[in-house]
């Protein structure tokens, strides 16, 4: 999410009127009944096992069990954004943007008319928040810097309510957790500009809203801990405190190969050569064998995780072959795993005293289109400072 906020500076030119219902003296906050609830969860553990039309049905059984909660809307549109964002296909990820779109708009609709009638109706709100998290990031991706604007500023104005409102639901906590900790890590001016307009950027808030969400949230402390992992591997460089929620929450969602990536990652990070080793012939054999959640496709990121561990073992040359063997897929759904190669090889031509080929590469990182913003923020550090390795690293 963060490199979108580089564009929160188009709200100044009062394109934006997010309206905020004043709130009705004895007015008390709607509940959700348990049956809705709890088929929340199940359609979230479905998601996180990659499971996706299994979700989706089950976020329509919820709506059908509350047709005028926004909520379950919200978790569809999500998981139509995560389907889109793990698939392969050019016609299906947009099919499944169309799909998002369309559940953002019911959950909108169904929120706004819940909070007039109840102006203290935080999970409204909160629902609303998620929903225009999910038009956010596509507004992003489609490079509609205005409609994303509109929508962060929406966003953040339903989770100041929600939380206003609803003290007790820590499930926000991962989203204002997000916003103020990748703030703190925008450029200068986009950082003063987001500042001005949604909220100030505050690594140390933002981290512990996100533990607060992972450790007491509900529907969303999953993705809470999964989002902690990027946190503590990529930008605190605490690959120990990552770990334990690598660990977990590859064991209880063994489809989901995202966290054996992550997971060959922080033992790769932590020198557990052998463990990581292990975790990349797995996910070796299942991208050969093609059968779902794999597919061929990932093959280049693959590589990358190799060569992340010949990297960390110190073994350049290979770790070379491995990232430039990456970049040969220049698909979309790749452009993450590029921006992560090109730093990568800038690392190793650091390493090596050859200088300007390093800042080409960095400078090639911070031009992929929808890369890994993390990668850019490690790029732009690079370019300042060369990469030194640690002794003994």
């Amino acid at each position: 999410m963060n490199r979108l906020f580089a564009l929160i500076f188009f709200t100044a030119l009062g394109i934006l009127s997010v309206p905020l219902h004043e709130a009705a003296a004895g007015d008390a906050p709607a509940f959700q009944t348990a049956g809705v609830r709890a088929t929340l969860r199940q359609g979230i553990d479905r998601a996180f096992n990659m499971d996706y039309p299994g979700a989706d049905a089950l976020f329509r059984k919820a709506v059908d069990l509350d047709p005028e909660d926004p909520t379950g809307y919200a978790f569809q549109a999500v998981n139509h954004l995560f389907g889109s964002e793990a698939g392969f296909d050019p016609q299906q990820r947009e099919a499944s943007l169309e799909a998002m779109l369309r559940c953002v708009g019911e959950a909108l609709a169904r929120g706004e008319q819940r909070v007039a009638k109840n102006p203290r109706d935080g999970e409204a709100y909160f629902a609303m928040a998620l929903a225009r998290t999910a038009k956010f990031r596509w507004a992003l991706r489609k490079k509609q810097p205005l409609t994303a604007a509109q929508e962060a500023y929406g966003l953040w104005s339903c989770l100041e309510r929600a939380q206003q409102e609803d003290p007790e639901n820590h499930d926000s906590y991962l989203l204002t957790g997000l916003i103020r900790y990748h703030i703190d890590h925008l450029p200068d001016l986009s950082r003063f500009l987001s500042s001005l307009l949604i909220t100030q950027g505050d690594r140390r808030r933002g981290l512990q809203d996100l533990e607060r969400a992972a450790t007491r949230g509900d529907l969303l402390r999953e993705l809470a801990r999964s989002e902690l992992i990027s946190v503590y591997l990529n930008f605190e460089k605490q690959p120990a405190r990552a770990l334990p929620l690598a660990r977990e929450l590859q064991r209880k969602y063994p489809r989901n190969y995202n966290f054996s990536f992550a997971l060959a990652n922080i033992q790769s990070e932590m020198r557990q050569f052998r463990e990581a080793l292990a975790i990349a012939r797995d996910l070796e054999r299942g991208i050969a064998s093609g059968k779902p959640p794999f597919a061929p496709q990932l093959k280049p990121r693959h590589d990358q995780l190799m060569g992340r561990i010949y990297f960390n073992q110190g073994d350049y040359g290979r770790a070379e072959d491995c990232f430039r063997r990456s970049l040969t897929d220049t698909a979309d759904y790749n452009a993450r795993v590029r921006v992560w190669s090109y730093v990568r090889l800038g690392m190793i031509y650091d390493v090596r005293n050859e200088r300007e080929q390093a800042m080409e590469l960095y400078s090639t990182a911070l031009a992929v289109e929808s890369g890994e913003s993390i990668a850019k923020v490690e790029a732009r550090q690079y370019l300042k400072t060369p990469y030194r390795r640690v002794p003994g690293s």
